[in-house]
């Protein structure tokens, strides 16, 4: 963990108010827009980026996939611009919780891959890269994203360790079992070899 060096009402707003701009459900928002329907009604129900695929609109899961990742990297950035490395590392855990229990959907969001990512990238980008480059490695490999998903957030505290980040370990670890628990679905469809592969 960092230092505590932020007030505890300066932190408790830092923690709603990233909780709020995780909560936007982007991916329902564009599928709205575009006309692709309720996301909520297609797929697995997920509102993310791969769920947003399951449209047949690539640009718009492109874009939910962007701006997922990017509200997580922007309750991190101005959160660390305006108190510090303690005040960023709650947004960034804050705007992951908001993306998977967003307020704005009835608490029923995505699995927060994408926003984990965004937070790990602006926490750390040589780290955030590194842990892109796992997902990306392993999608291209065996064609799942949630399998790509899951190795990835399980590299991240190696990553971590790797590059020196051990006051980032308690986060990392909790997104870690926040991503395996919102998965578990997937885990057993892996096992079972039932998992669809991407683009399909």
């Amino acid at each position: 963990m960092p230092v505590i060096t932020s007030g505890s009402w300066e932190l408790l707003i830092v923690a709603v108010l990233a909780y709020l701009l995780g909560s936007v459900p982007f991916g329902v928002v564009i599928t709205r827009a575009l006309g692709l329907g309720d996301l909520r009604a297609i797929g697995s129900g997920n509102t993310g980026a791969t769920n947003v695929l399951r449209t047949g609109n690539k640009g718009a899961a492109l874009a939910t996939l962007l701006l997922d990742a990017g509200k997580g990297a922007v309750a991190v950035l101005v959160a660390r611009a305006m108190l510090g490395e303690d005040a960023a590392q709650l947004a960034g855990f804050s705007a992951f919780i908001g993306h998977i229990f967003p307020v704005w959907s009835g608490f029923k969001g995505g699995k927060g891959v994408a926003t984990f990512l965004g937070v790990l990238l602006a926490l750390a980008w040589p780290l955030g890269l590194a842990v892109c480059a796992t997902w990306l490695a392993v999608a291209l490999i065996w064609r799942m994203s949630s399998l790509a998903a899951l190795c990835a957030a399980a590299s991240s505290t190696l990553w971590m360790i790797a590059f020196g980040h051990g006051q980032m370990m308690l986060l990392g670890m909790v997104l870690t079992l926040l991503v395996y628990w919102r998965h578990a679905a997937n885990i057993k469809r892996i096992k079972d070899g039932t998992e669809p592969k991407i683009g399909k």
